[in-house]
């Protein structure tokens, strides 16, 4: 397992995907955050399409950050947690500004990590940090493959510490990572990302 000490880079925008077993993953990940976080956090979390969520509100209550639901052409605010709305894709438009898309499905789901993770790159090149987490398809590894070959960092959970290792074992088969962490290590080096 890769948790080697790395000399942090500076990451403007991070970018989260987790599907089966993600929302335990998440209020972990999520209550670790530092307060003073100065880069906005993007998550794509698999959501039934057919209702509405209360996810934001549900892993807001253990977050030192702001959680919402994202709207579309809503800014892009540092040290705020935007979550995708069920059935739209969650994408980074400009440096300042989200947007949502009825896109057609990604391996069946809407909101999909890899438009996320692709728009990221595409803005905001080796400003991403993409972080991987438990899930039960392949949708993050063409995200993650892009964080990567623009210059971004990718951090997967250890697909033997993830409730399903499939999404991060696919995603490190396709394209690798930065750092292959347990979601312990994962939410210690989130503390270390303050200003």
């Amino acid at each position: 397992m890769m948790d080697a000490t790395i000399e942090q880079p500076e990451f403007e925008v991070i970018v989260v995907g987790a599907s089966a077993g993600g929302v335990s993953a998440l209020q972990q990940l999520l209550a670790a955050l530092p307060a003073d976080l100065p880069m906005p956090v993007l998550v794509v979390l698999h959501l039934p399409r057919d209702r509405p969520s209360r996810i934001a509100d549900l892993l807001g209550l253990r977050c030192p950050l702001a959680v919402r639901e994202a709207e579309d052409k809503q800014p892009l605010v540092p040290g705020t947690v935007t979550f995708a709305p069920p059935d739209y894709h969650l994408l980074v438009e400009s440096r300042s500004s989200l947007a949502l898309s009825v896109d057609a499905p990604v391996l069946f789901s809407r909101p999909a990590i890899d438009p996320l993770f692709e728009s990221a790159a595409e803005v905001f090149g080796s400003g991403v940090l993409g972080i991987l987490l438990t899930g039960a398809s392949n949708d993050g590894s063409a995200g993650v493959a892009a964080v990567r070959s623009a210059g971004g960092q990718a951090w997967i959970q250890s697909p033997d510490d993830a409730y399903s290792p499939i999404m991060p074992a696919a995603a490190l088969a396709h394209a690798g990572a930065d750092a292959v962490l347990t979601l312990t290590s994962l939410c210690s080096r989130m503390k270390g990302l303050a200003r």
